[in-house]
Parts: C-alpha cells; sequence; structure tokens
C-alpha cells in the first residue's frame, strides 16, 4: 500500500468529520486544522521564492502538513489582507480511489445563488480600479518569468457552440496591474473554447478563482467529456449542488464558496509573452512564448481572502502530485468500468511519475486472453488516461497497484521484456516533456504497455507463488500489539490456496524421473 502525506487532509477534500460536504475552503481549513495537519505561519515570509522554498522543504518531510502563510512580507498594508496556502494535499490510497471512483459516476447539476450568498462579493473592484499588485501573488523558481496567481486555481470558459461552461486548473501569469496570461497545454478545453472563438472574431469571457476548495483543484485538473460541464462532476463528488453565482462584468457562473475571483475578456488574438514557469515534470517548461492575454474587468475577494497555491517540482515536494494521483486513477477506473471492461482490481498513477500523470498502473484478475492487453491499451488512450501518459504497467489482482513495490516485484518476475512491452507513437502529450527534443517534435509522445501479469496462456503452470496462509495471517494480526510489533498489521492481498503446484527446473531429482523428462512445453515447442 501506498504510504501517504496527508491522507486525512486529501479525505477532507470531499467530507468533514460528521461525513457532511466541506462547504468552502475555510472550512476545510478548520476541519485540517483539527487533525494536527495544519501550520500557521504568522512570522514576515517573501513571497519571491522564500514562500515556495519553504513548501519544498517541508513537502519533504512525512507527515507533510498544509502551510498557511499569514504575513506575506511586503504586504502589510494592502487593502486585501491576504495570505496564502501551500502543500495542500498528499498521495492517497486505493480505496479512497475506488469512493472517487464511485462518485464520479454520479453528476449533479450546479445551483445558481443570489449574490449576496457569496462572500467573495464582501470587496469588489471594476474597470481601471483593479490592481492585482494589490495581491501577494508569488513567484515560485529563479528562472520563472513572473508571478504565478494561478497554479492550484480553477478557471472558467464557455463553449462558443455549446455554451457548456468548462472548469478546468491552468496556470496563470500576472502581466500587469489588470492583465494575466493565461498558458493552455494543445488539446485543453479552454485553449479549444479560445481558439474557437477566435476564429469566428469573437473575444471570449473568462473568469479564474484564485483561492478555492480543494475540490476544484482536483476536478478541475482532469479531462472529462467535452459537452459535460465539471460542476456536474464536482457536485456528484459532494452529493450535492454546488452553489454558483452570476459573475458581474461576465455572464459567468461563479463558485459562491471562492476566496479570490477574477473576471476579464481575451480580446481576438490578443498575445503577449509569458514563461518560463517550473512545472509539474520537475524542470521549467518550454521557454517564454505567446499565450492569450486577459484583461481583467473585475476583482472580487473576501475580508482577508487566502490564496491557494501549488508547487510544480521533483517528487514529493510537487504539490499537484497527491490529488491529481487520486482523481486521475479514480477517472481512468471509472472509463474503463464504463467500457465495460471486466475484473478491474485498482487503478494508481503514482505521484512520484511527473505529478500523477507520467505512470499508470492497473490491478485485474485475468478473465479471457488477451484482457490484460486490451486492459493496457485503453488505459492508454482513455480521456482520463490519455494526456503525457509514458508507463502503463498491468498487474494480476494480488498486486496492489498503490504499492510501488508490488508493482516492481511484478514487473522482475512476471514480465518478459521481449514478449511483454509494446509501445504506442504520436499520442497525446504536453509541450512541457523535456523528453522530446528538439522542442519542435512536441507535443507529440510515446508510450509504453507492459504487461507485468501472468502469461496467460500459461497460468495452469505459471510458478506459484509464496504466500501465508489466511489462518495464519489472522492469528499474528490479531496478536500484533501484545508482540509489541509497531503500528498496524500490513495489508495482505494474496494467500495461500489449494492448488497444483508445478516446478520448473529441468534436471531435477524427483523420484521415478530422468533428468529432463519435467520440461513443460514452450512457445517454441508448439510452433
Amino acid at each position: 500500500m501506498a504510504t501517504m502525506k496527508k491522507g486525512s487532509a486529501a479525505a477532507a477534500a470531499v467530507n468533514d468529520s460528521r461525513g457532511a460536504p466541506i462547504q468552502d475552503l475555510r472550512q476545510w481549513l478548520e476541519r485540517v486544522d483539527k487533525l494536527g495537519d495544519l501550520i500557521r505561519v504568522r512570522e514576515p515570509v517573501d513571497v519571491m521564492e522564500e514562500m515556495s522554498a519553504i513548501s519544498y522543504l517541508v513537502a519533504k518531510h512525512s507527515p507533510s502538513p498544509a502551510i498557511l502563510f499569514e504575513s506575506p512580507r511586503g504586504y502589510e498594508n494592502s487593502p486585501a489582507g491576504a495570505r496564502l496556502l501551500w502543500n495542500i494535499l498528499g498521495p492517497s490510497l486505493r480505496e479512497l480511489i475506488r469512493r472517487v471512483k464511485d462518485k464520479l459516476k454520479n453528476r449533479i447539476p450546479p445551483r445558481e445563488v443570489p449574490k449576496n450568498q457569496a462572500a467573495f462579493y464582501e470587496n469588489s473592484v471594476t474597470g481601471a480600479a483593479v490592481d492585482l499588485n494589490q495581491l501577494p501573488i508569488p513567484k515560485h523558481w529563479p528562472l520563472d518569468g513572473g508571478r504565478y496567481a494561478g497554479t492550484a486555481d480553477c478557471v472558467i470558459t464557455r463553449d462558443p457552440d455549446s455554451g457548456y461552461l468548462n472548469v478546468g486548473t491552468y496556470r496563470m501569469m500576472l502581466q500587469g496591474r489588470n492583465e494575466a496570461g493565461l498558458y493552455l497545454s494543445p488539446g485543453k478545453d479552454a485553449r479549444l473554447h479560445i481558439t474557437r472563438a477566435w476564429q469566428q472574431g469573437k473575444p471570449i469571457q473568462v473568469a479564474a478563482c484564485w483561492g478555492i476548495d480543494p475540490l476544484f483543484m482536483v476536478i478541475g485538473s482532469q479531462t472529462f467529456a467535452k459537452n459535460v460541464s465539471e460542476y456536474e462532476y464536482a457536485g456528484g463528488v459532494k452529493g450535492e449542488p454546488i452553489p454558483v453565482v452570476r459573475g458581474t462584468t461576465t455572464d459567468l457562473l461563479l463558485p459562491a464558496n471562492a476566496e479570490v475571483v477574477v473576471e476579464g475578456i481575451i480580446r481576438p488574438n490578443s498575445v503577449k509573452t509569458e514563461g518560463p514557469f517550473g512545472e509539474f515534470p520537475g524542470y521549467y517548461g518550454r521557454p517564454e512564448a505567446g499565450c492569450p492575454l486577459v484583461e481583467i474587468t473585475a476583482l472580487h475577494y473576501r475580508s482577508k481572502p487566502i490564496l491557494t497555491n501549488a508547487l510544480m517540482a521533483d517528487y514529493p515536494s510537487n504539490e499537484q502530485s497527491g490529488f491529481f494521483a487520486i482523481i486521475r486513477s479514480a477517472r481512468i477506473w471509472d472509463d474503463l468500468d464504463k467500457l465495460g471492461i471486466p475484473g478491474i482490481q485498482g487503478v494508481y498513477c503514482h505521484p512520484a511519475a511527473a505529478g500523477g500523470f507520467g505512470m499508470t498502473a492497473i490491478s485485474l484478475e485475468q478473465r479471457y486472453a488477451g484482457h490484460a492487453a486490451q486492459a493496457l491499451a485503453l488505459a492508454a488512450q482513455v480521456p482520463g488516461g490519455a494526456y503525457y501518459t509514458k508507463w502503463i504497467i498491468a498487474v494480476d489482482e494480488d498486486v496492489d497497484p498503490t504499492d510501488i513495490d508490488q508493482v516492481i516485484w511484478a514487473m522482475s518476475s512476471r514480465c518478459n521484456p521481449i514478449e511483454d512491452i509494446d509501445l504506442l507513437r504520436n499520442t497525446w502529450s504536453t509541450w512541457l516533456d523535456p523528453t522530446q527534443n528538439p522542442p519542435e517534435e512536441r507535443p507529440y509522445g510515446s508510450k509504453a504497455l507492459i504487461n507485468a501479469c501472468k502469461e496467460h496462456r500459461y497460468l495452469p503452470v505459471f510458478s506459484k507463488r509464496t504466500t501465508l496462509r489466511k489462518e495464519i495471517y489472522d492469528q499474528v494480526a490479531a496478536r500484533w500489539k501484545k508482540l509489541g510489533l509497531p503500528g498496524q498489521a500490513p495489508e495482505v492481498r494474496a494467500f495461500e490456496q489449494q492448488s497444483k503446484v508445478v516446478y520448473h527446473e529441468v534436471g531435477g531429482f524427483e523420484p521415478g524421473k530422468q533428468p529432463g523428462e519435467e520440461k513443460v512445453a514452450t512457445r517454441k515447442d508448439k510452433k
């Protein structure tokens, strides 16, 4: 089973201690604080690289708490009085993934509420009075092209043709007192919306929430059907409609419980140089290049708002990795369920693999010839898993996909590389992939499909795994604390079962047999 940095905080992203849905970021903070998973830093800390350095180092501890910086240096007299939240979530476990996967099957449309129910309308500035410099917007890395407000955010756009609302997580760089750049990877929904509007010669409205309920980061980071709003999936996870309120300078629906909201417009072909930025693989992305420019028409915020931030870095300091691992795993598992693929026991996108994007492990009970190969090919290309993923690994049901040690063991003892690895070429990737060189080759990628399951055609004679008897395990687990052993008895998935044992050594000395008689027919023999 995978270890957790802040499993309790991850679970708290959905429900409070009574099981009731958490309504906003402040309620989430109260819950995490009670669990002992929050550090409040009251000493002044600089937003220019110092906060990100602290977050990077704290994330390497286990457990690793969320950090609320309450006194950003240089903003003591800012009318906003903003605080900054970092290191929000950590990796999760298989059961949490299963629960999120099941919740994704339910979609609940949002519920529009009156503006007086949106706390972010406590303070509003519009037009020429907008000054983003009043907010303590941080710079993360030494070579970043600027200060980034949008990292743990949600960006709302509307499809010019269908009218559906997309809620996505995209980076936004401060470009001036009332301007912000919006970076969008190829194929992302907001990019498609902007491109379509520009093809029609029209501007497009956009809004961004820079202090949000962590659930929006979890949902907004993933790829869903392009005709269903993420608001509906977020409502399904919560089990109730997401309250939304209409904007003042746009006609977009905004999360009523957000901390900070900006509204704006992107005019046709309005582009400005943006980047570079230290991104989720742990490297700087592409050099500075043109990105859509958002003209901010309104700024709204709660009193003493909290800005949410996500540091992109190597693992375990990559803050997006925890919630990406949960939701991406659940999305792929849900996609496989929808396609009717039987026998799936678990799916895990390991957070160490480029923020949860780089690798997917699938555990399945093989039920027919080609079952593992089918699951691999589909997991590589379903909407929830197609973007960037390079390594897709199938393991048997006795292997926990969230336990990287077990996955590596299966790869080493059940995978024959010459037979069990297939490649996909020219797949959907990103400009941020440092392995694609020269950069002009991006955003195309490739994928390796690794079958680390016992070979299906030889299941009856595959070497028998050494396993505990269930009654012995239960006996030891019951006495675990009495024996003075640390923690709790580890979970075990595979136990001894009554089945025929086939030994594979050739030239053994079993009674009554001559050396060589035990040879098992091979694929070559059958040709």
